[in-house]
């Protein structure tokens, strides 16, 4: 994407957030993350997420932060729009990976810093600092799990930067989601963080969904979405039931150890995790195994 208005264009639908497959020894696997980008974007999807929260990006070094934005940009080119997480808690680390994100032609997401008693005034101000970086504009990326919970009357505050193109909201709360839903929509775009409940954000008017678990489930997951494009609520209520299995394992065991397990247990290239996190094993892997299979299946 080469610029901001470009970038707004295309910015909807359905958004892989793509794990980075690492090796038992913590090296990445690029082999591994071509043929799962390859194999969402030959599905169909309308784009793909890197680096971000389940993406592993905080047991990652900067450089090599950088380096996993370059190798997949080298991959995907301009077939799809690419949202390359710029996340953290160094705001130099931000600077510098918002503004290379935007120089490839990716969508950086940016967080609000997540240090102590930080004011509301002082997270606009970051982010008025970190949209001019970047050419094809800044996602907001509302990330409650990873830092700060950004209410909705900072996050229409940020809206009104220039250069700010969209939010990926990770609180879907029904009140929250009804405020962004009308008092933002067509102002920037909006994008459901989560496909574990993603029916009613896309129902109340959101632009588009991020999927985990997608990676392990692309086909079930891409129907669904299409059929909430499509007005058909009761085929994409149907289709979100037949893999509750998985979200139940997934709130159990964690992610993005869980959809990795399901893609190794589906022959997909899931790769392990970088500690703290550990891989699943024993009955936690058994029964992730055998509640993909079933899903599969059917």
């Amino acid at each position: 994407m080469k610029d901001i208005a470009e970038c707004s264009a295309r910015l909807h639908g359905l958004f892989n957030i793509t794990v980075t497959p690492f090796k038992a020894d913590g090296a990445f696997d690029y082999a591994a993350l071509a043929e799962n980008i390859e194999r969402v974007i030959g599905l169909g999807f309308d784009g793909i997420l890197i680096g971000g929260t389940y993406g592993e990006f905080p047991v990652m070094s900067p450089d090599e932060r950088a380096n996993l934005f370059r190798k997949v940009m080298d991959i995907v080119g301009d077939k799809v729009p690419v949202m390359l997480c710029s996340a953290g808690s160094d705001a130099r680390v931000v600077r510098d990976l918002t503004k290379l994100a935007g120089d490839l032609g990716g969508l950086p997401m940016v967080t609000p810093p997540y240090v102590s008693e930080i004011t509301d005034d002082q997270i606009v101000a970051f982010f008025r600092e970190m949209t001019p970086l970047s050419r094809t504009g800044v996602l907001i990326y509302n990330a409650p799990g990873i830092g700060v919970n950004l209410p909705a009357s900072v996050i229409e505050q940020i809206a009104d930067i220039q250069g700010v193109v969209g939010i990926k909201q990770g609180d879907l709360s029904p009140t929250v989601i009804d405020v962004l839903a009308n008092r933002l929509k067509g102002r920037i775009k909006l994008f459901c963080a989560s496909d574990l409940a993603f029916l009613g954000p896309m129902m109340c008017g959101f632009d588009g969904i991020s999927s985990t678990n997608s990676c392990a489930l692309p086909e079930i997951i891409l129907k669904t979405f299409r059929a909430v494009e499509g007005g058909d609520a009761a085929t994409a209520r149907e289709l979100h039931r037949s893999w509750y299995p998985l979200r139940e394992l997934a709130r159990r065991f964690g992610q993005p150890q869980t959809t990795k397990a399901a893609m190794n247990a589906r022959g997909f290239k899931g790769g392990s995790v970088r500690r703290p996190l550990l891989d699943l094993e024993g009955a936690p892997l058994a029964a992730v195994k055998a509640a993909t299979t079933k899903i599969t299946s059917a």
